[in-house]
């Protein structure tokens, strides 16, 4: 019976998940067990995230370098007099307040950025889940049905294995029972087709050497 997604959420509750497309062993499970669209969909929601996480870090770090390189130059400025010194001071005043707001921005979306992949990460753990519980009913259902033909065919062999010895051992006192009675000469005309498939199991032949000793 299918399990709903829901039950899948309550039983990870709070608990942390590892970003999953950056796990090696997830990859190599849907190489063996397929994928859906859903979950490669969320792969590519989730692998946009990430590398635009990585590209706010790095605006950020340019940004606050760049702060540092516009403080430098209003204080090496700020010595200087006249007009030119003064719209250098300036420039880089407004350089920075420009910066600032660009960096709260990015601040902001690097804050809801980390949720944002969670929720994403979770939602693939999920269909991740579903479909996992999918292959497993599905092979379990299959490795019964092997295992019951399997049981079959075990049954079958033994019974023909048995049916063959039989008729083994029957053809065997009936090629017996026609060279007595025919003598060799008569029966040489059979020996090249029948003569080696029908000697007597050794099972038998103990049982007529056991017979002459009584």
């Amino acid at each position: 019976m299918p399990i709903s997604e829901e039950k899948f959420k309550e039983a990870l509750g709070d608990k942390h998940i590892p970003v999953l497309i950056l796990d090696n062993k997830w990859h190599k499970l849907f190489k063996r067990a397929g994928t859906t669209s859903e979950i490669e969909e969320l792969e590519k929601e989730l692998t946009a995230l990430l590398k635009r996480q990585g590209r706010v870090n790095t605006e950020i770090k340019n940004i606050k370098k760049l702060k540092g390189e516009l403080m430098q130059n209003i204080v090496s400025n700020m010595d200087d007099a006249g007009d030119k010194s003064d719209k250098k001071v300036s420039e880089s005043k407004r350089l920075i307040n420009e910066s600032n707001d660009k960096l709260d921005a990015y601040e902001d979306e690097l804050l809801e950025l980390p949720r944002e992949i969670d929720r994403v990460n979770r939602e693939l753990m999920i269909k991740t889940m579903s479909l996992c519980y999918e292959k497993l009913a599905e092979n379990t259902d299959e490795i019964e049905k092997i295992a019951e033909w399997i049981h079959e065919i075990r049954i079958q062999l033994k019974k023909n294995i048995i049916k063959k010895q039989e008729k083994e051992f029957q053809n065997a006192d009936l090629y017996t029972y026609m060279h007595d009675i025919f003598g060799h000469e008569v029966m040489e005309i059979f020996d090249m087709r029948y003569e080696p498939t029908l000697k007597k199991p050794e099972k038998k032949e103990e049982e007529t050497e056991d017979k002459k000793e009584d």
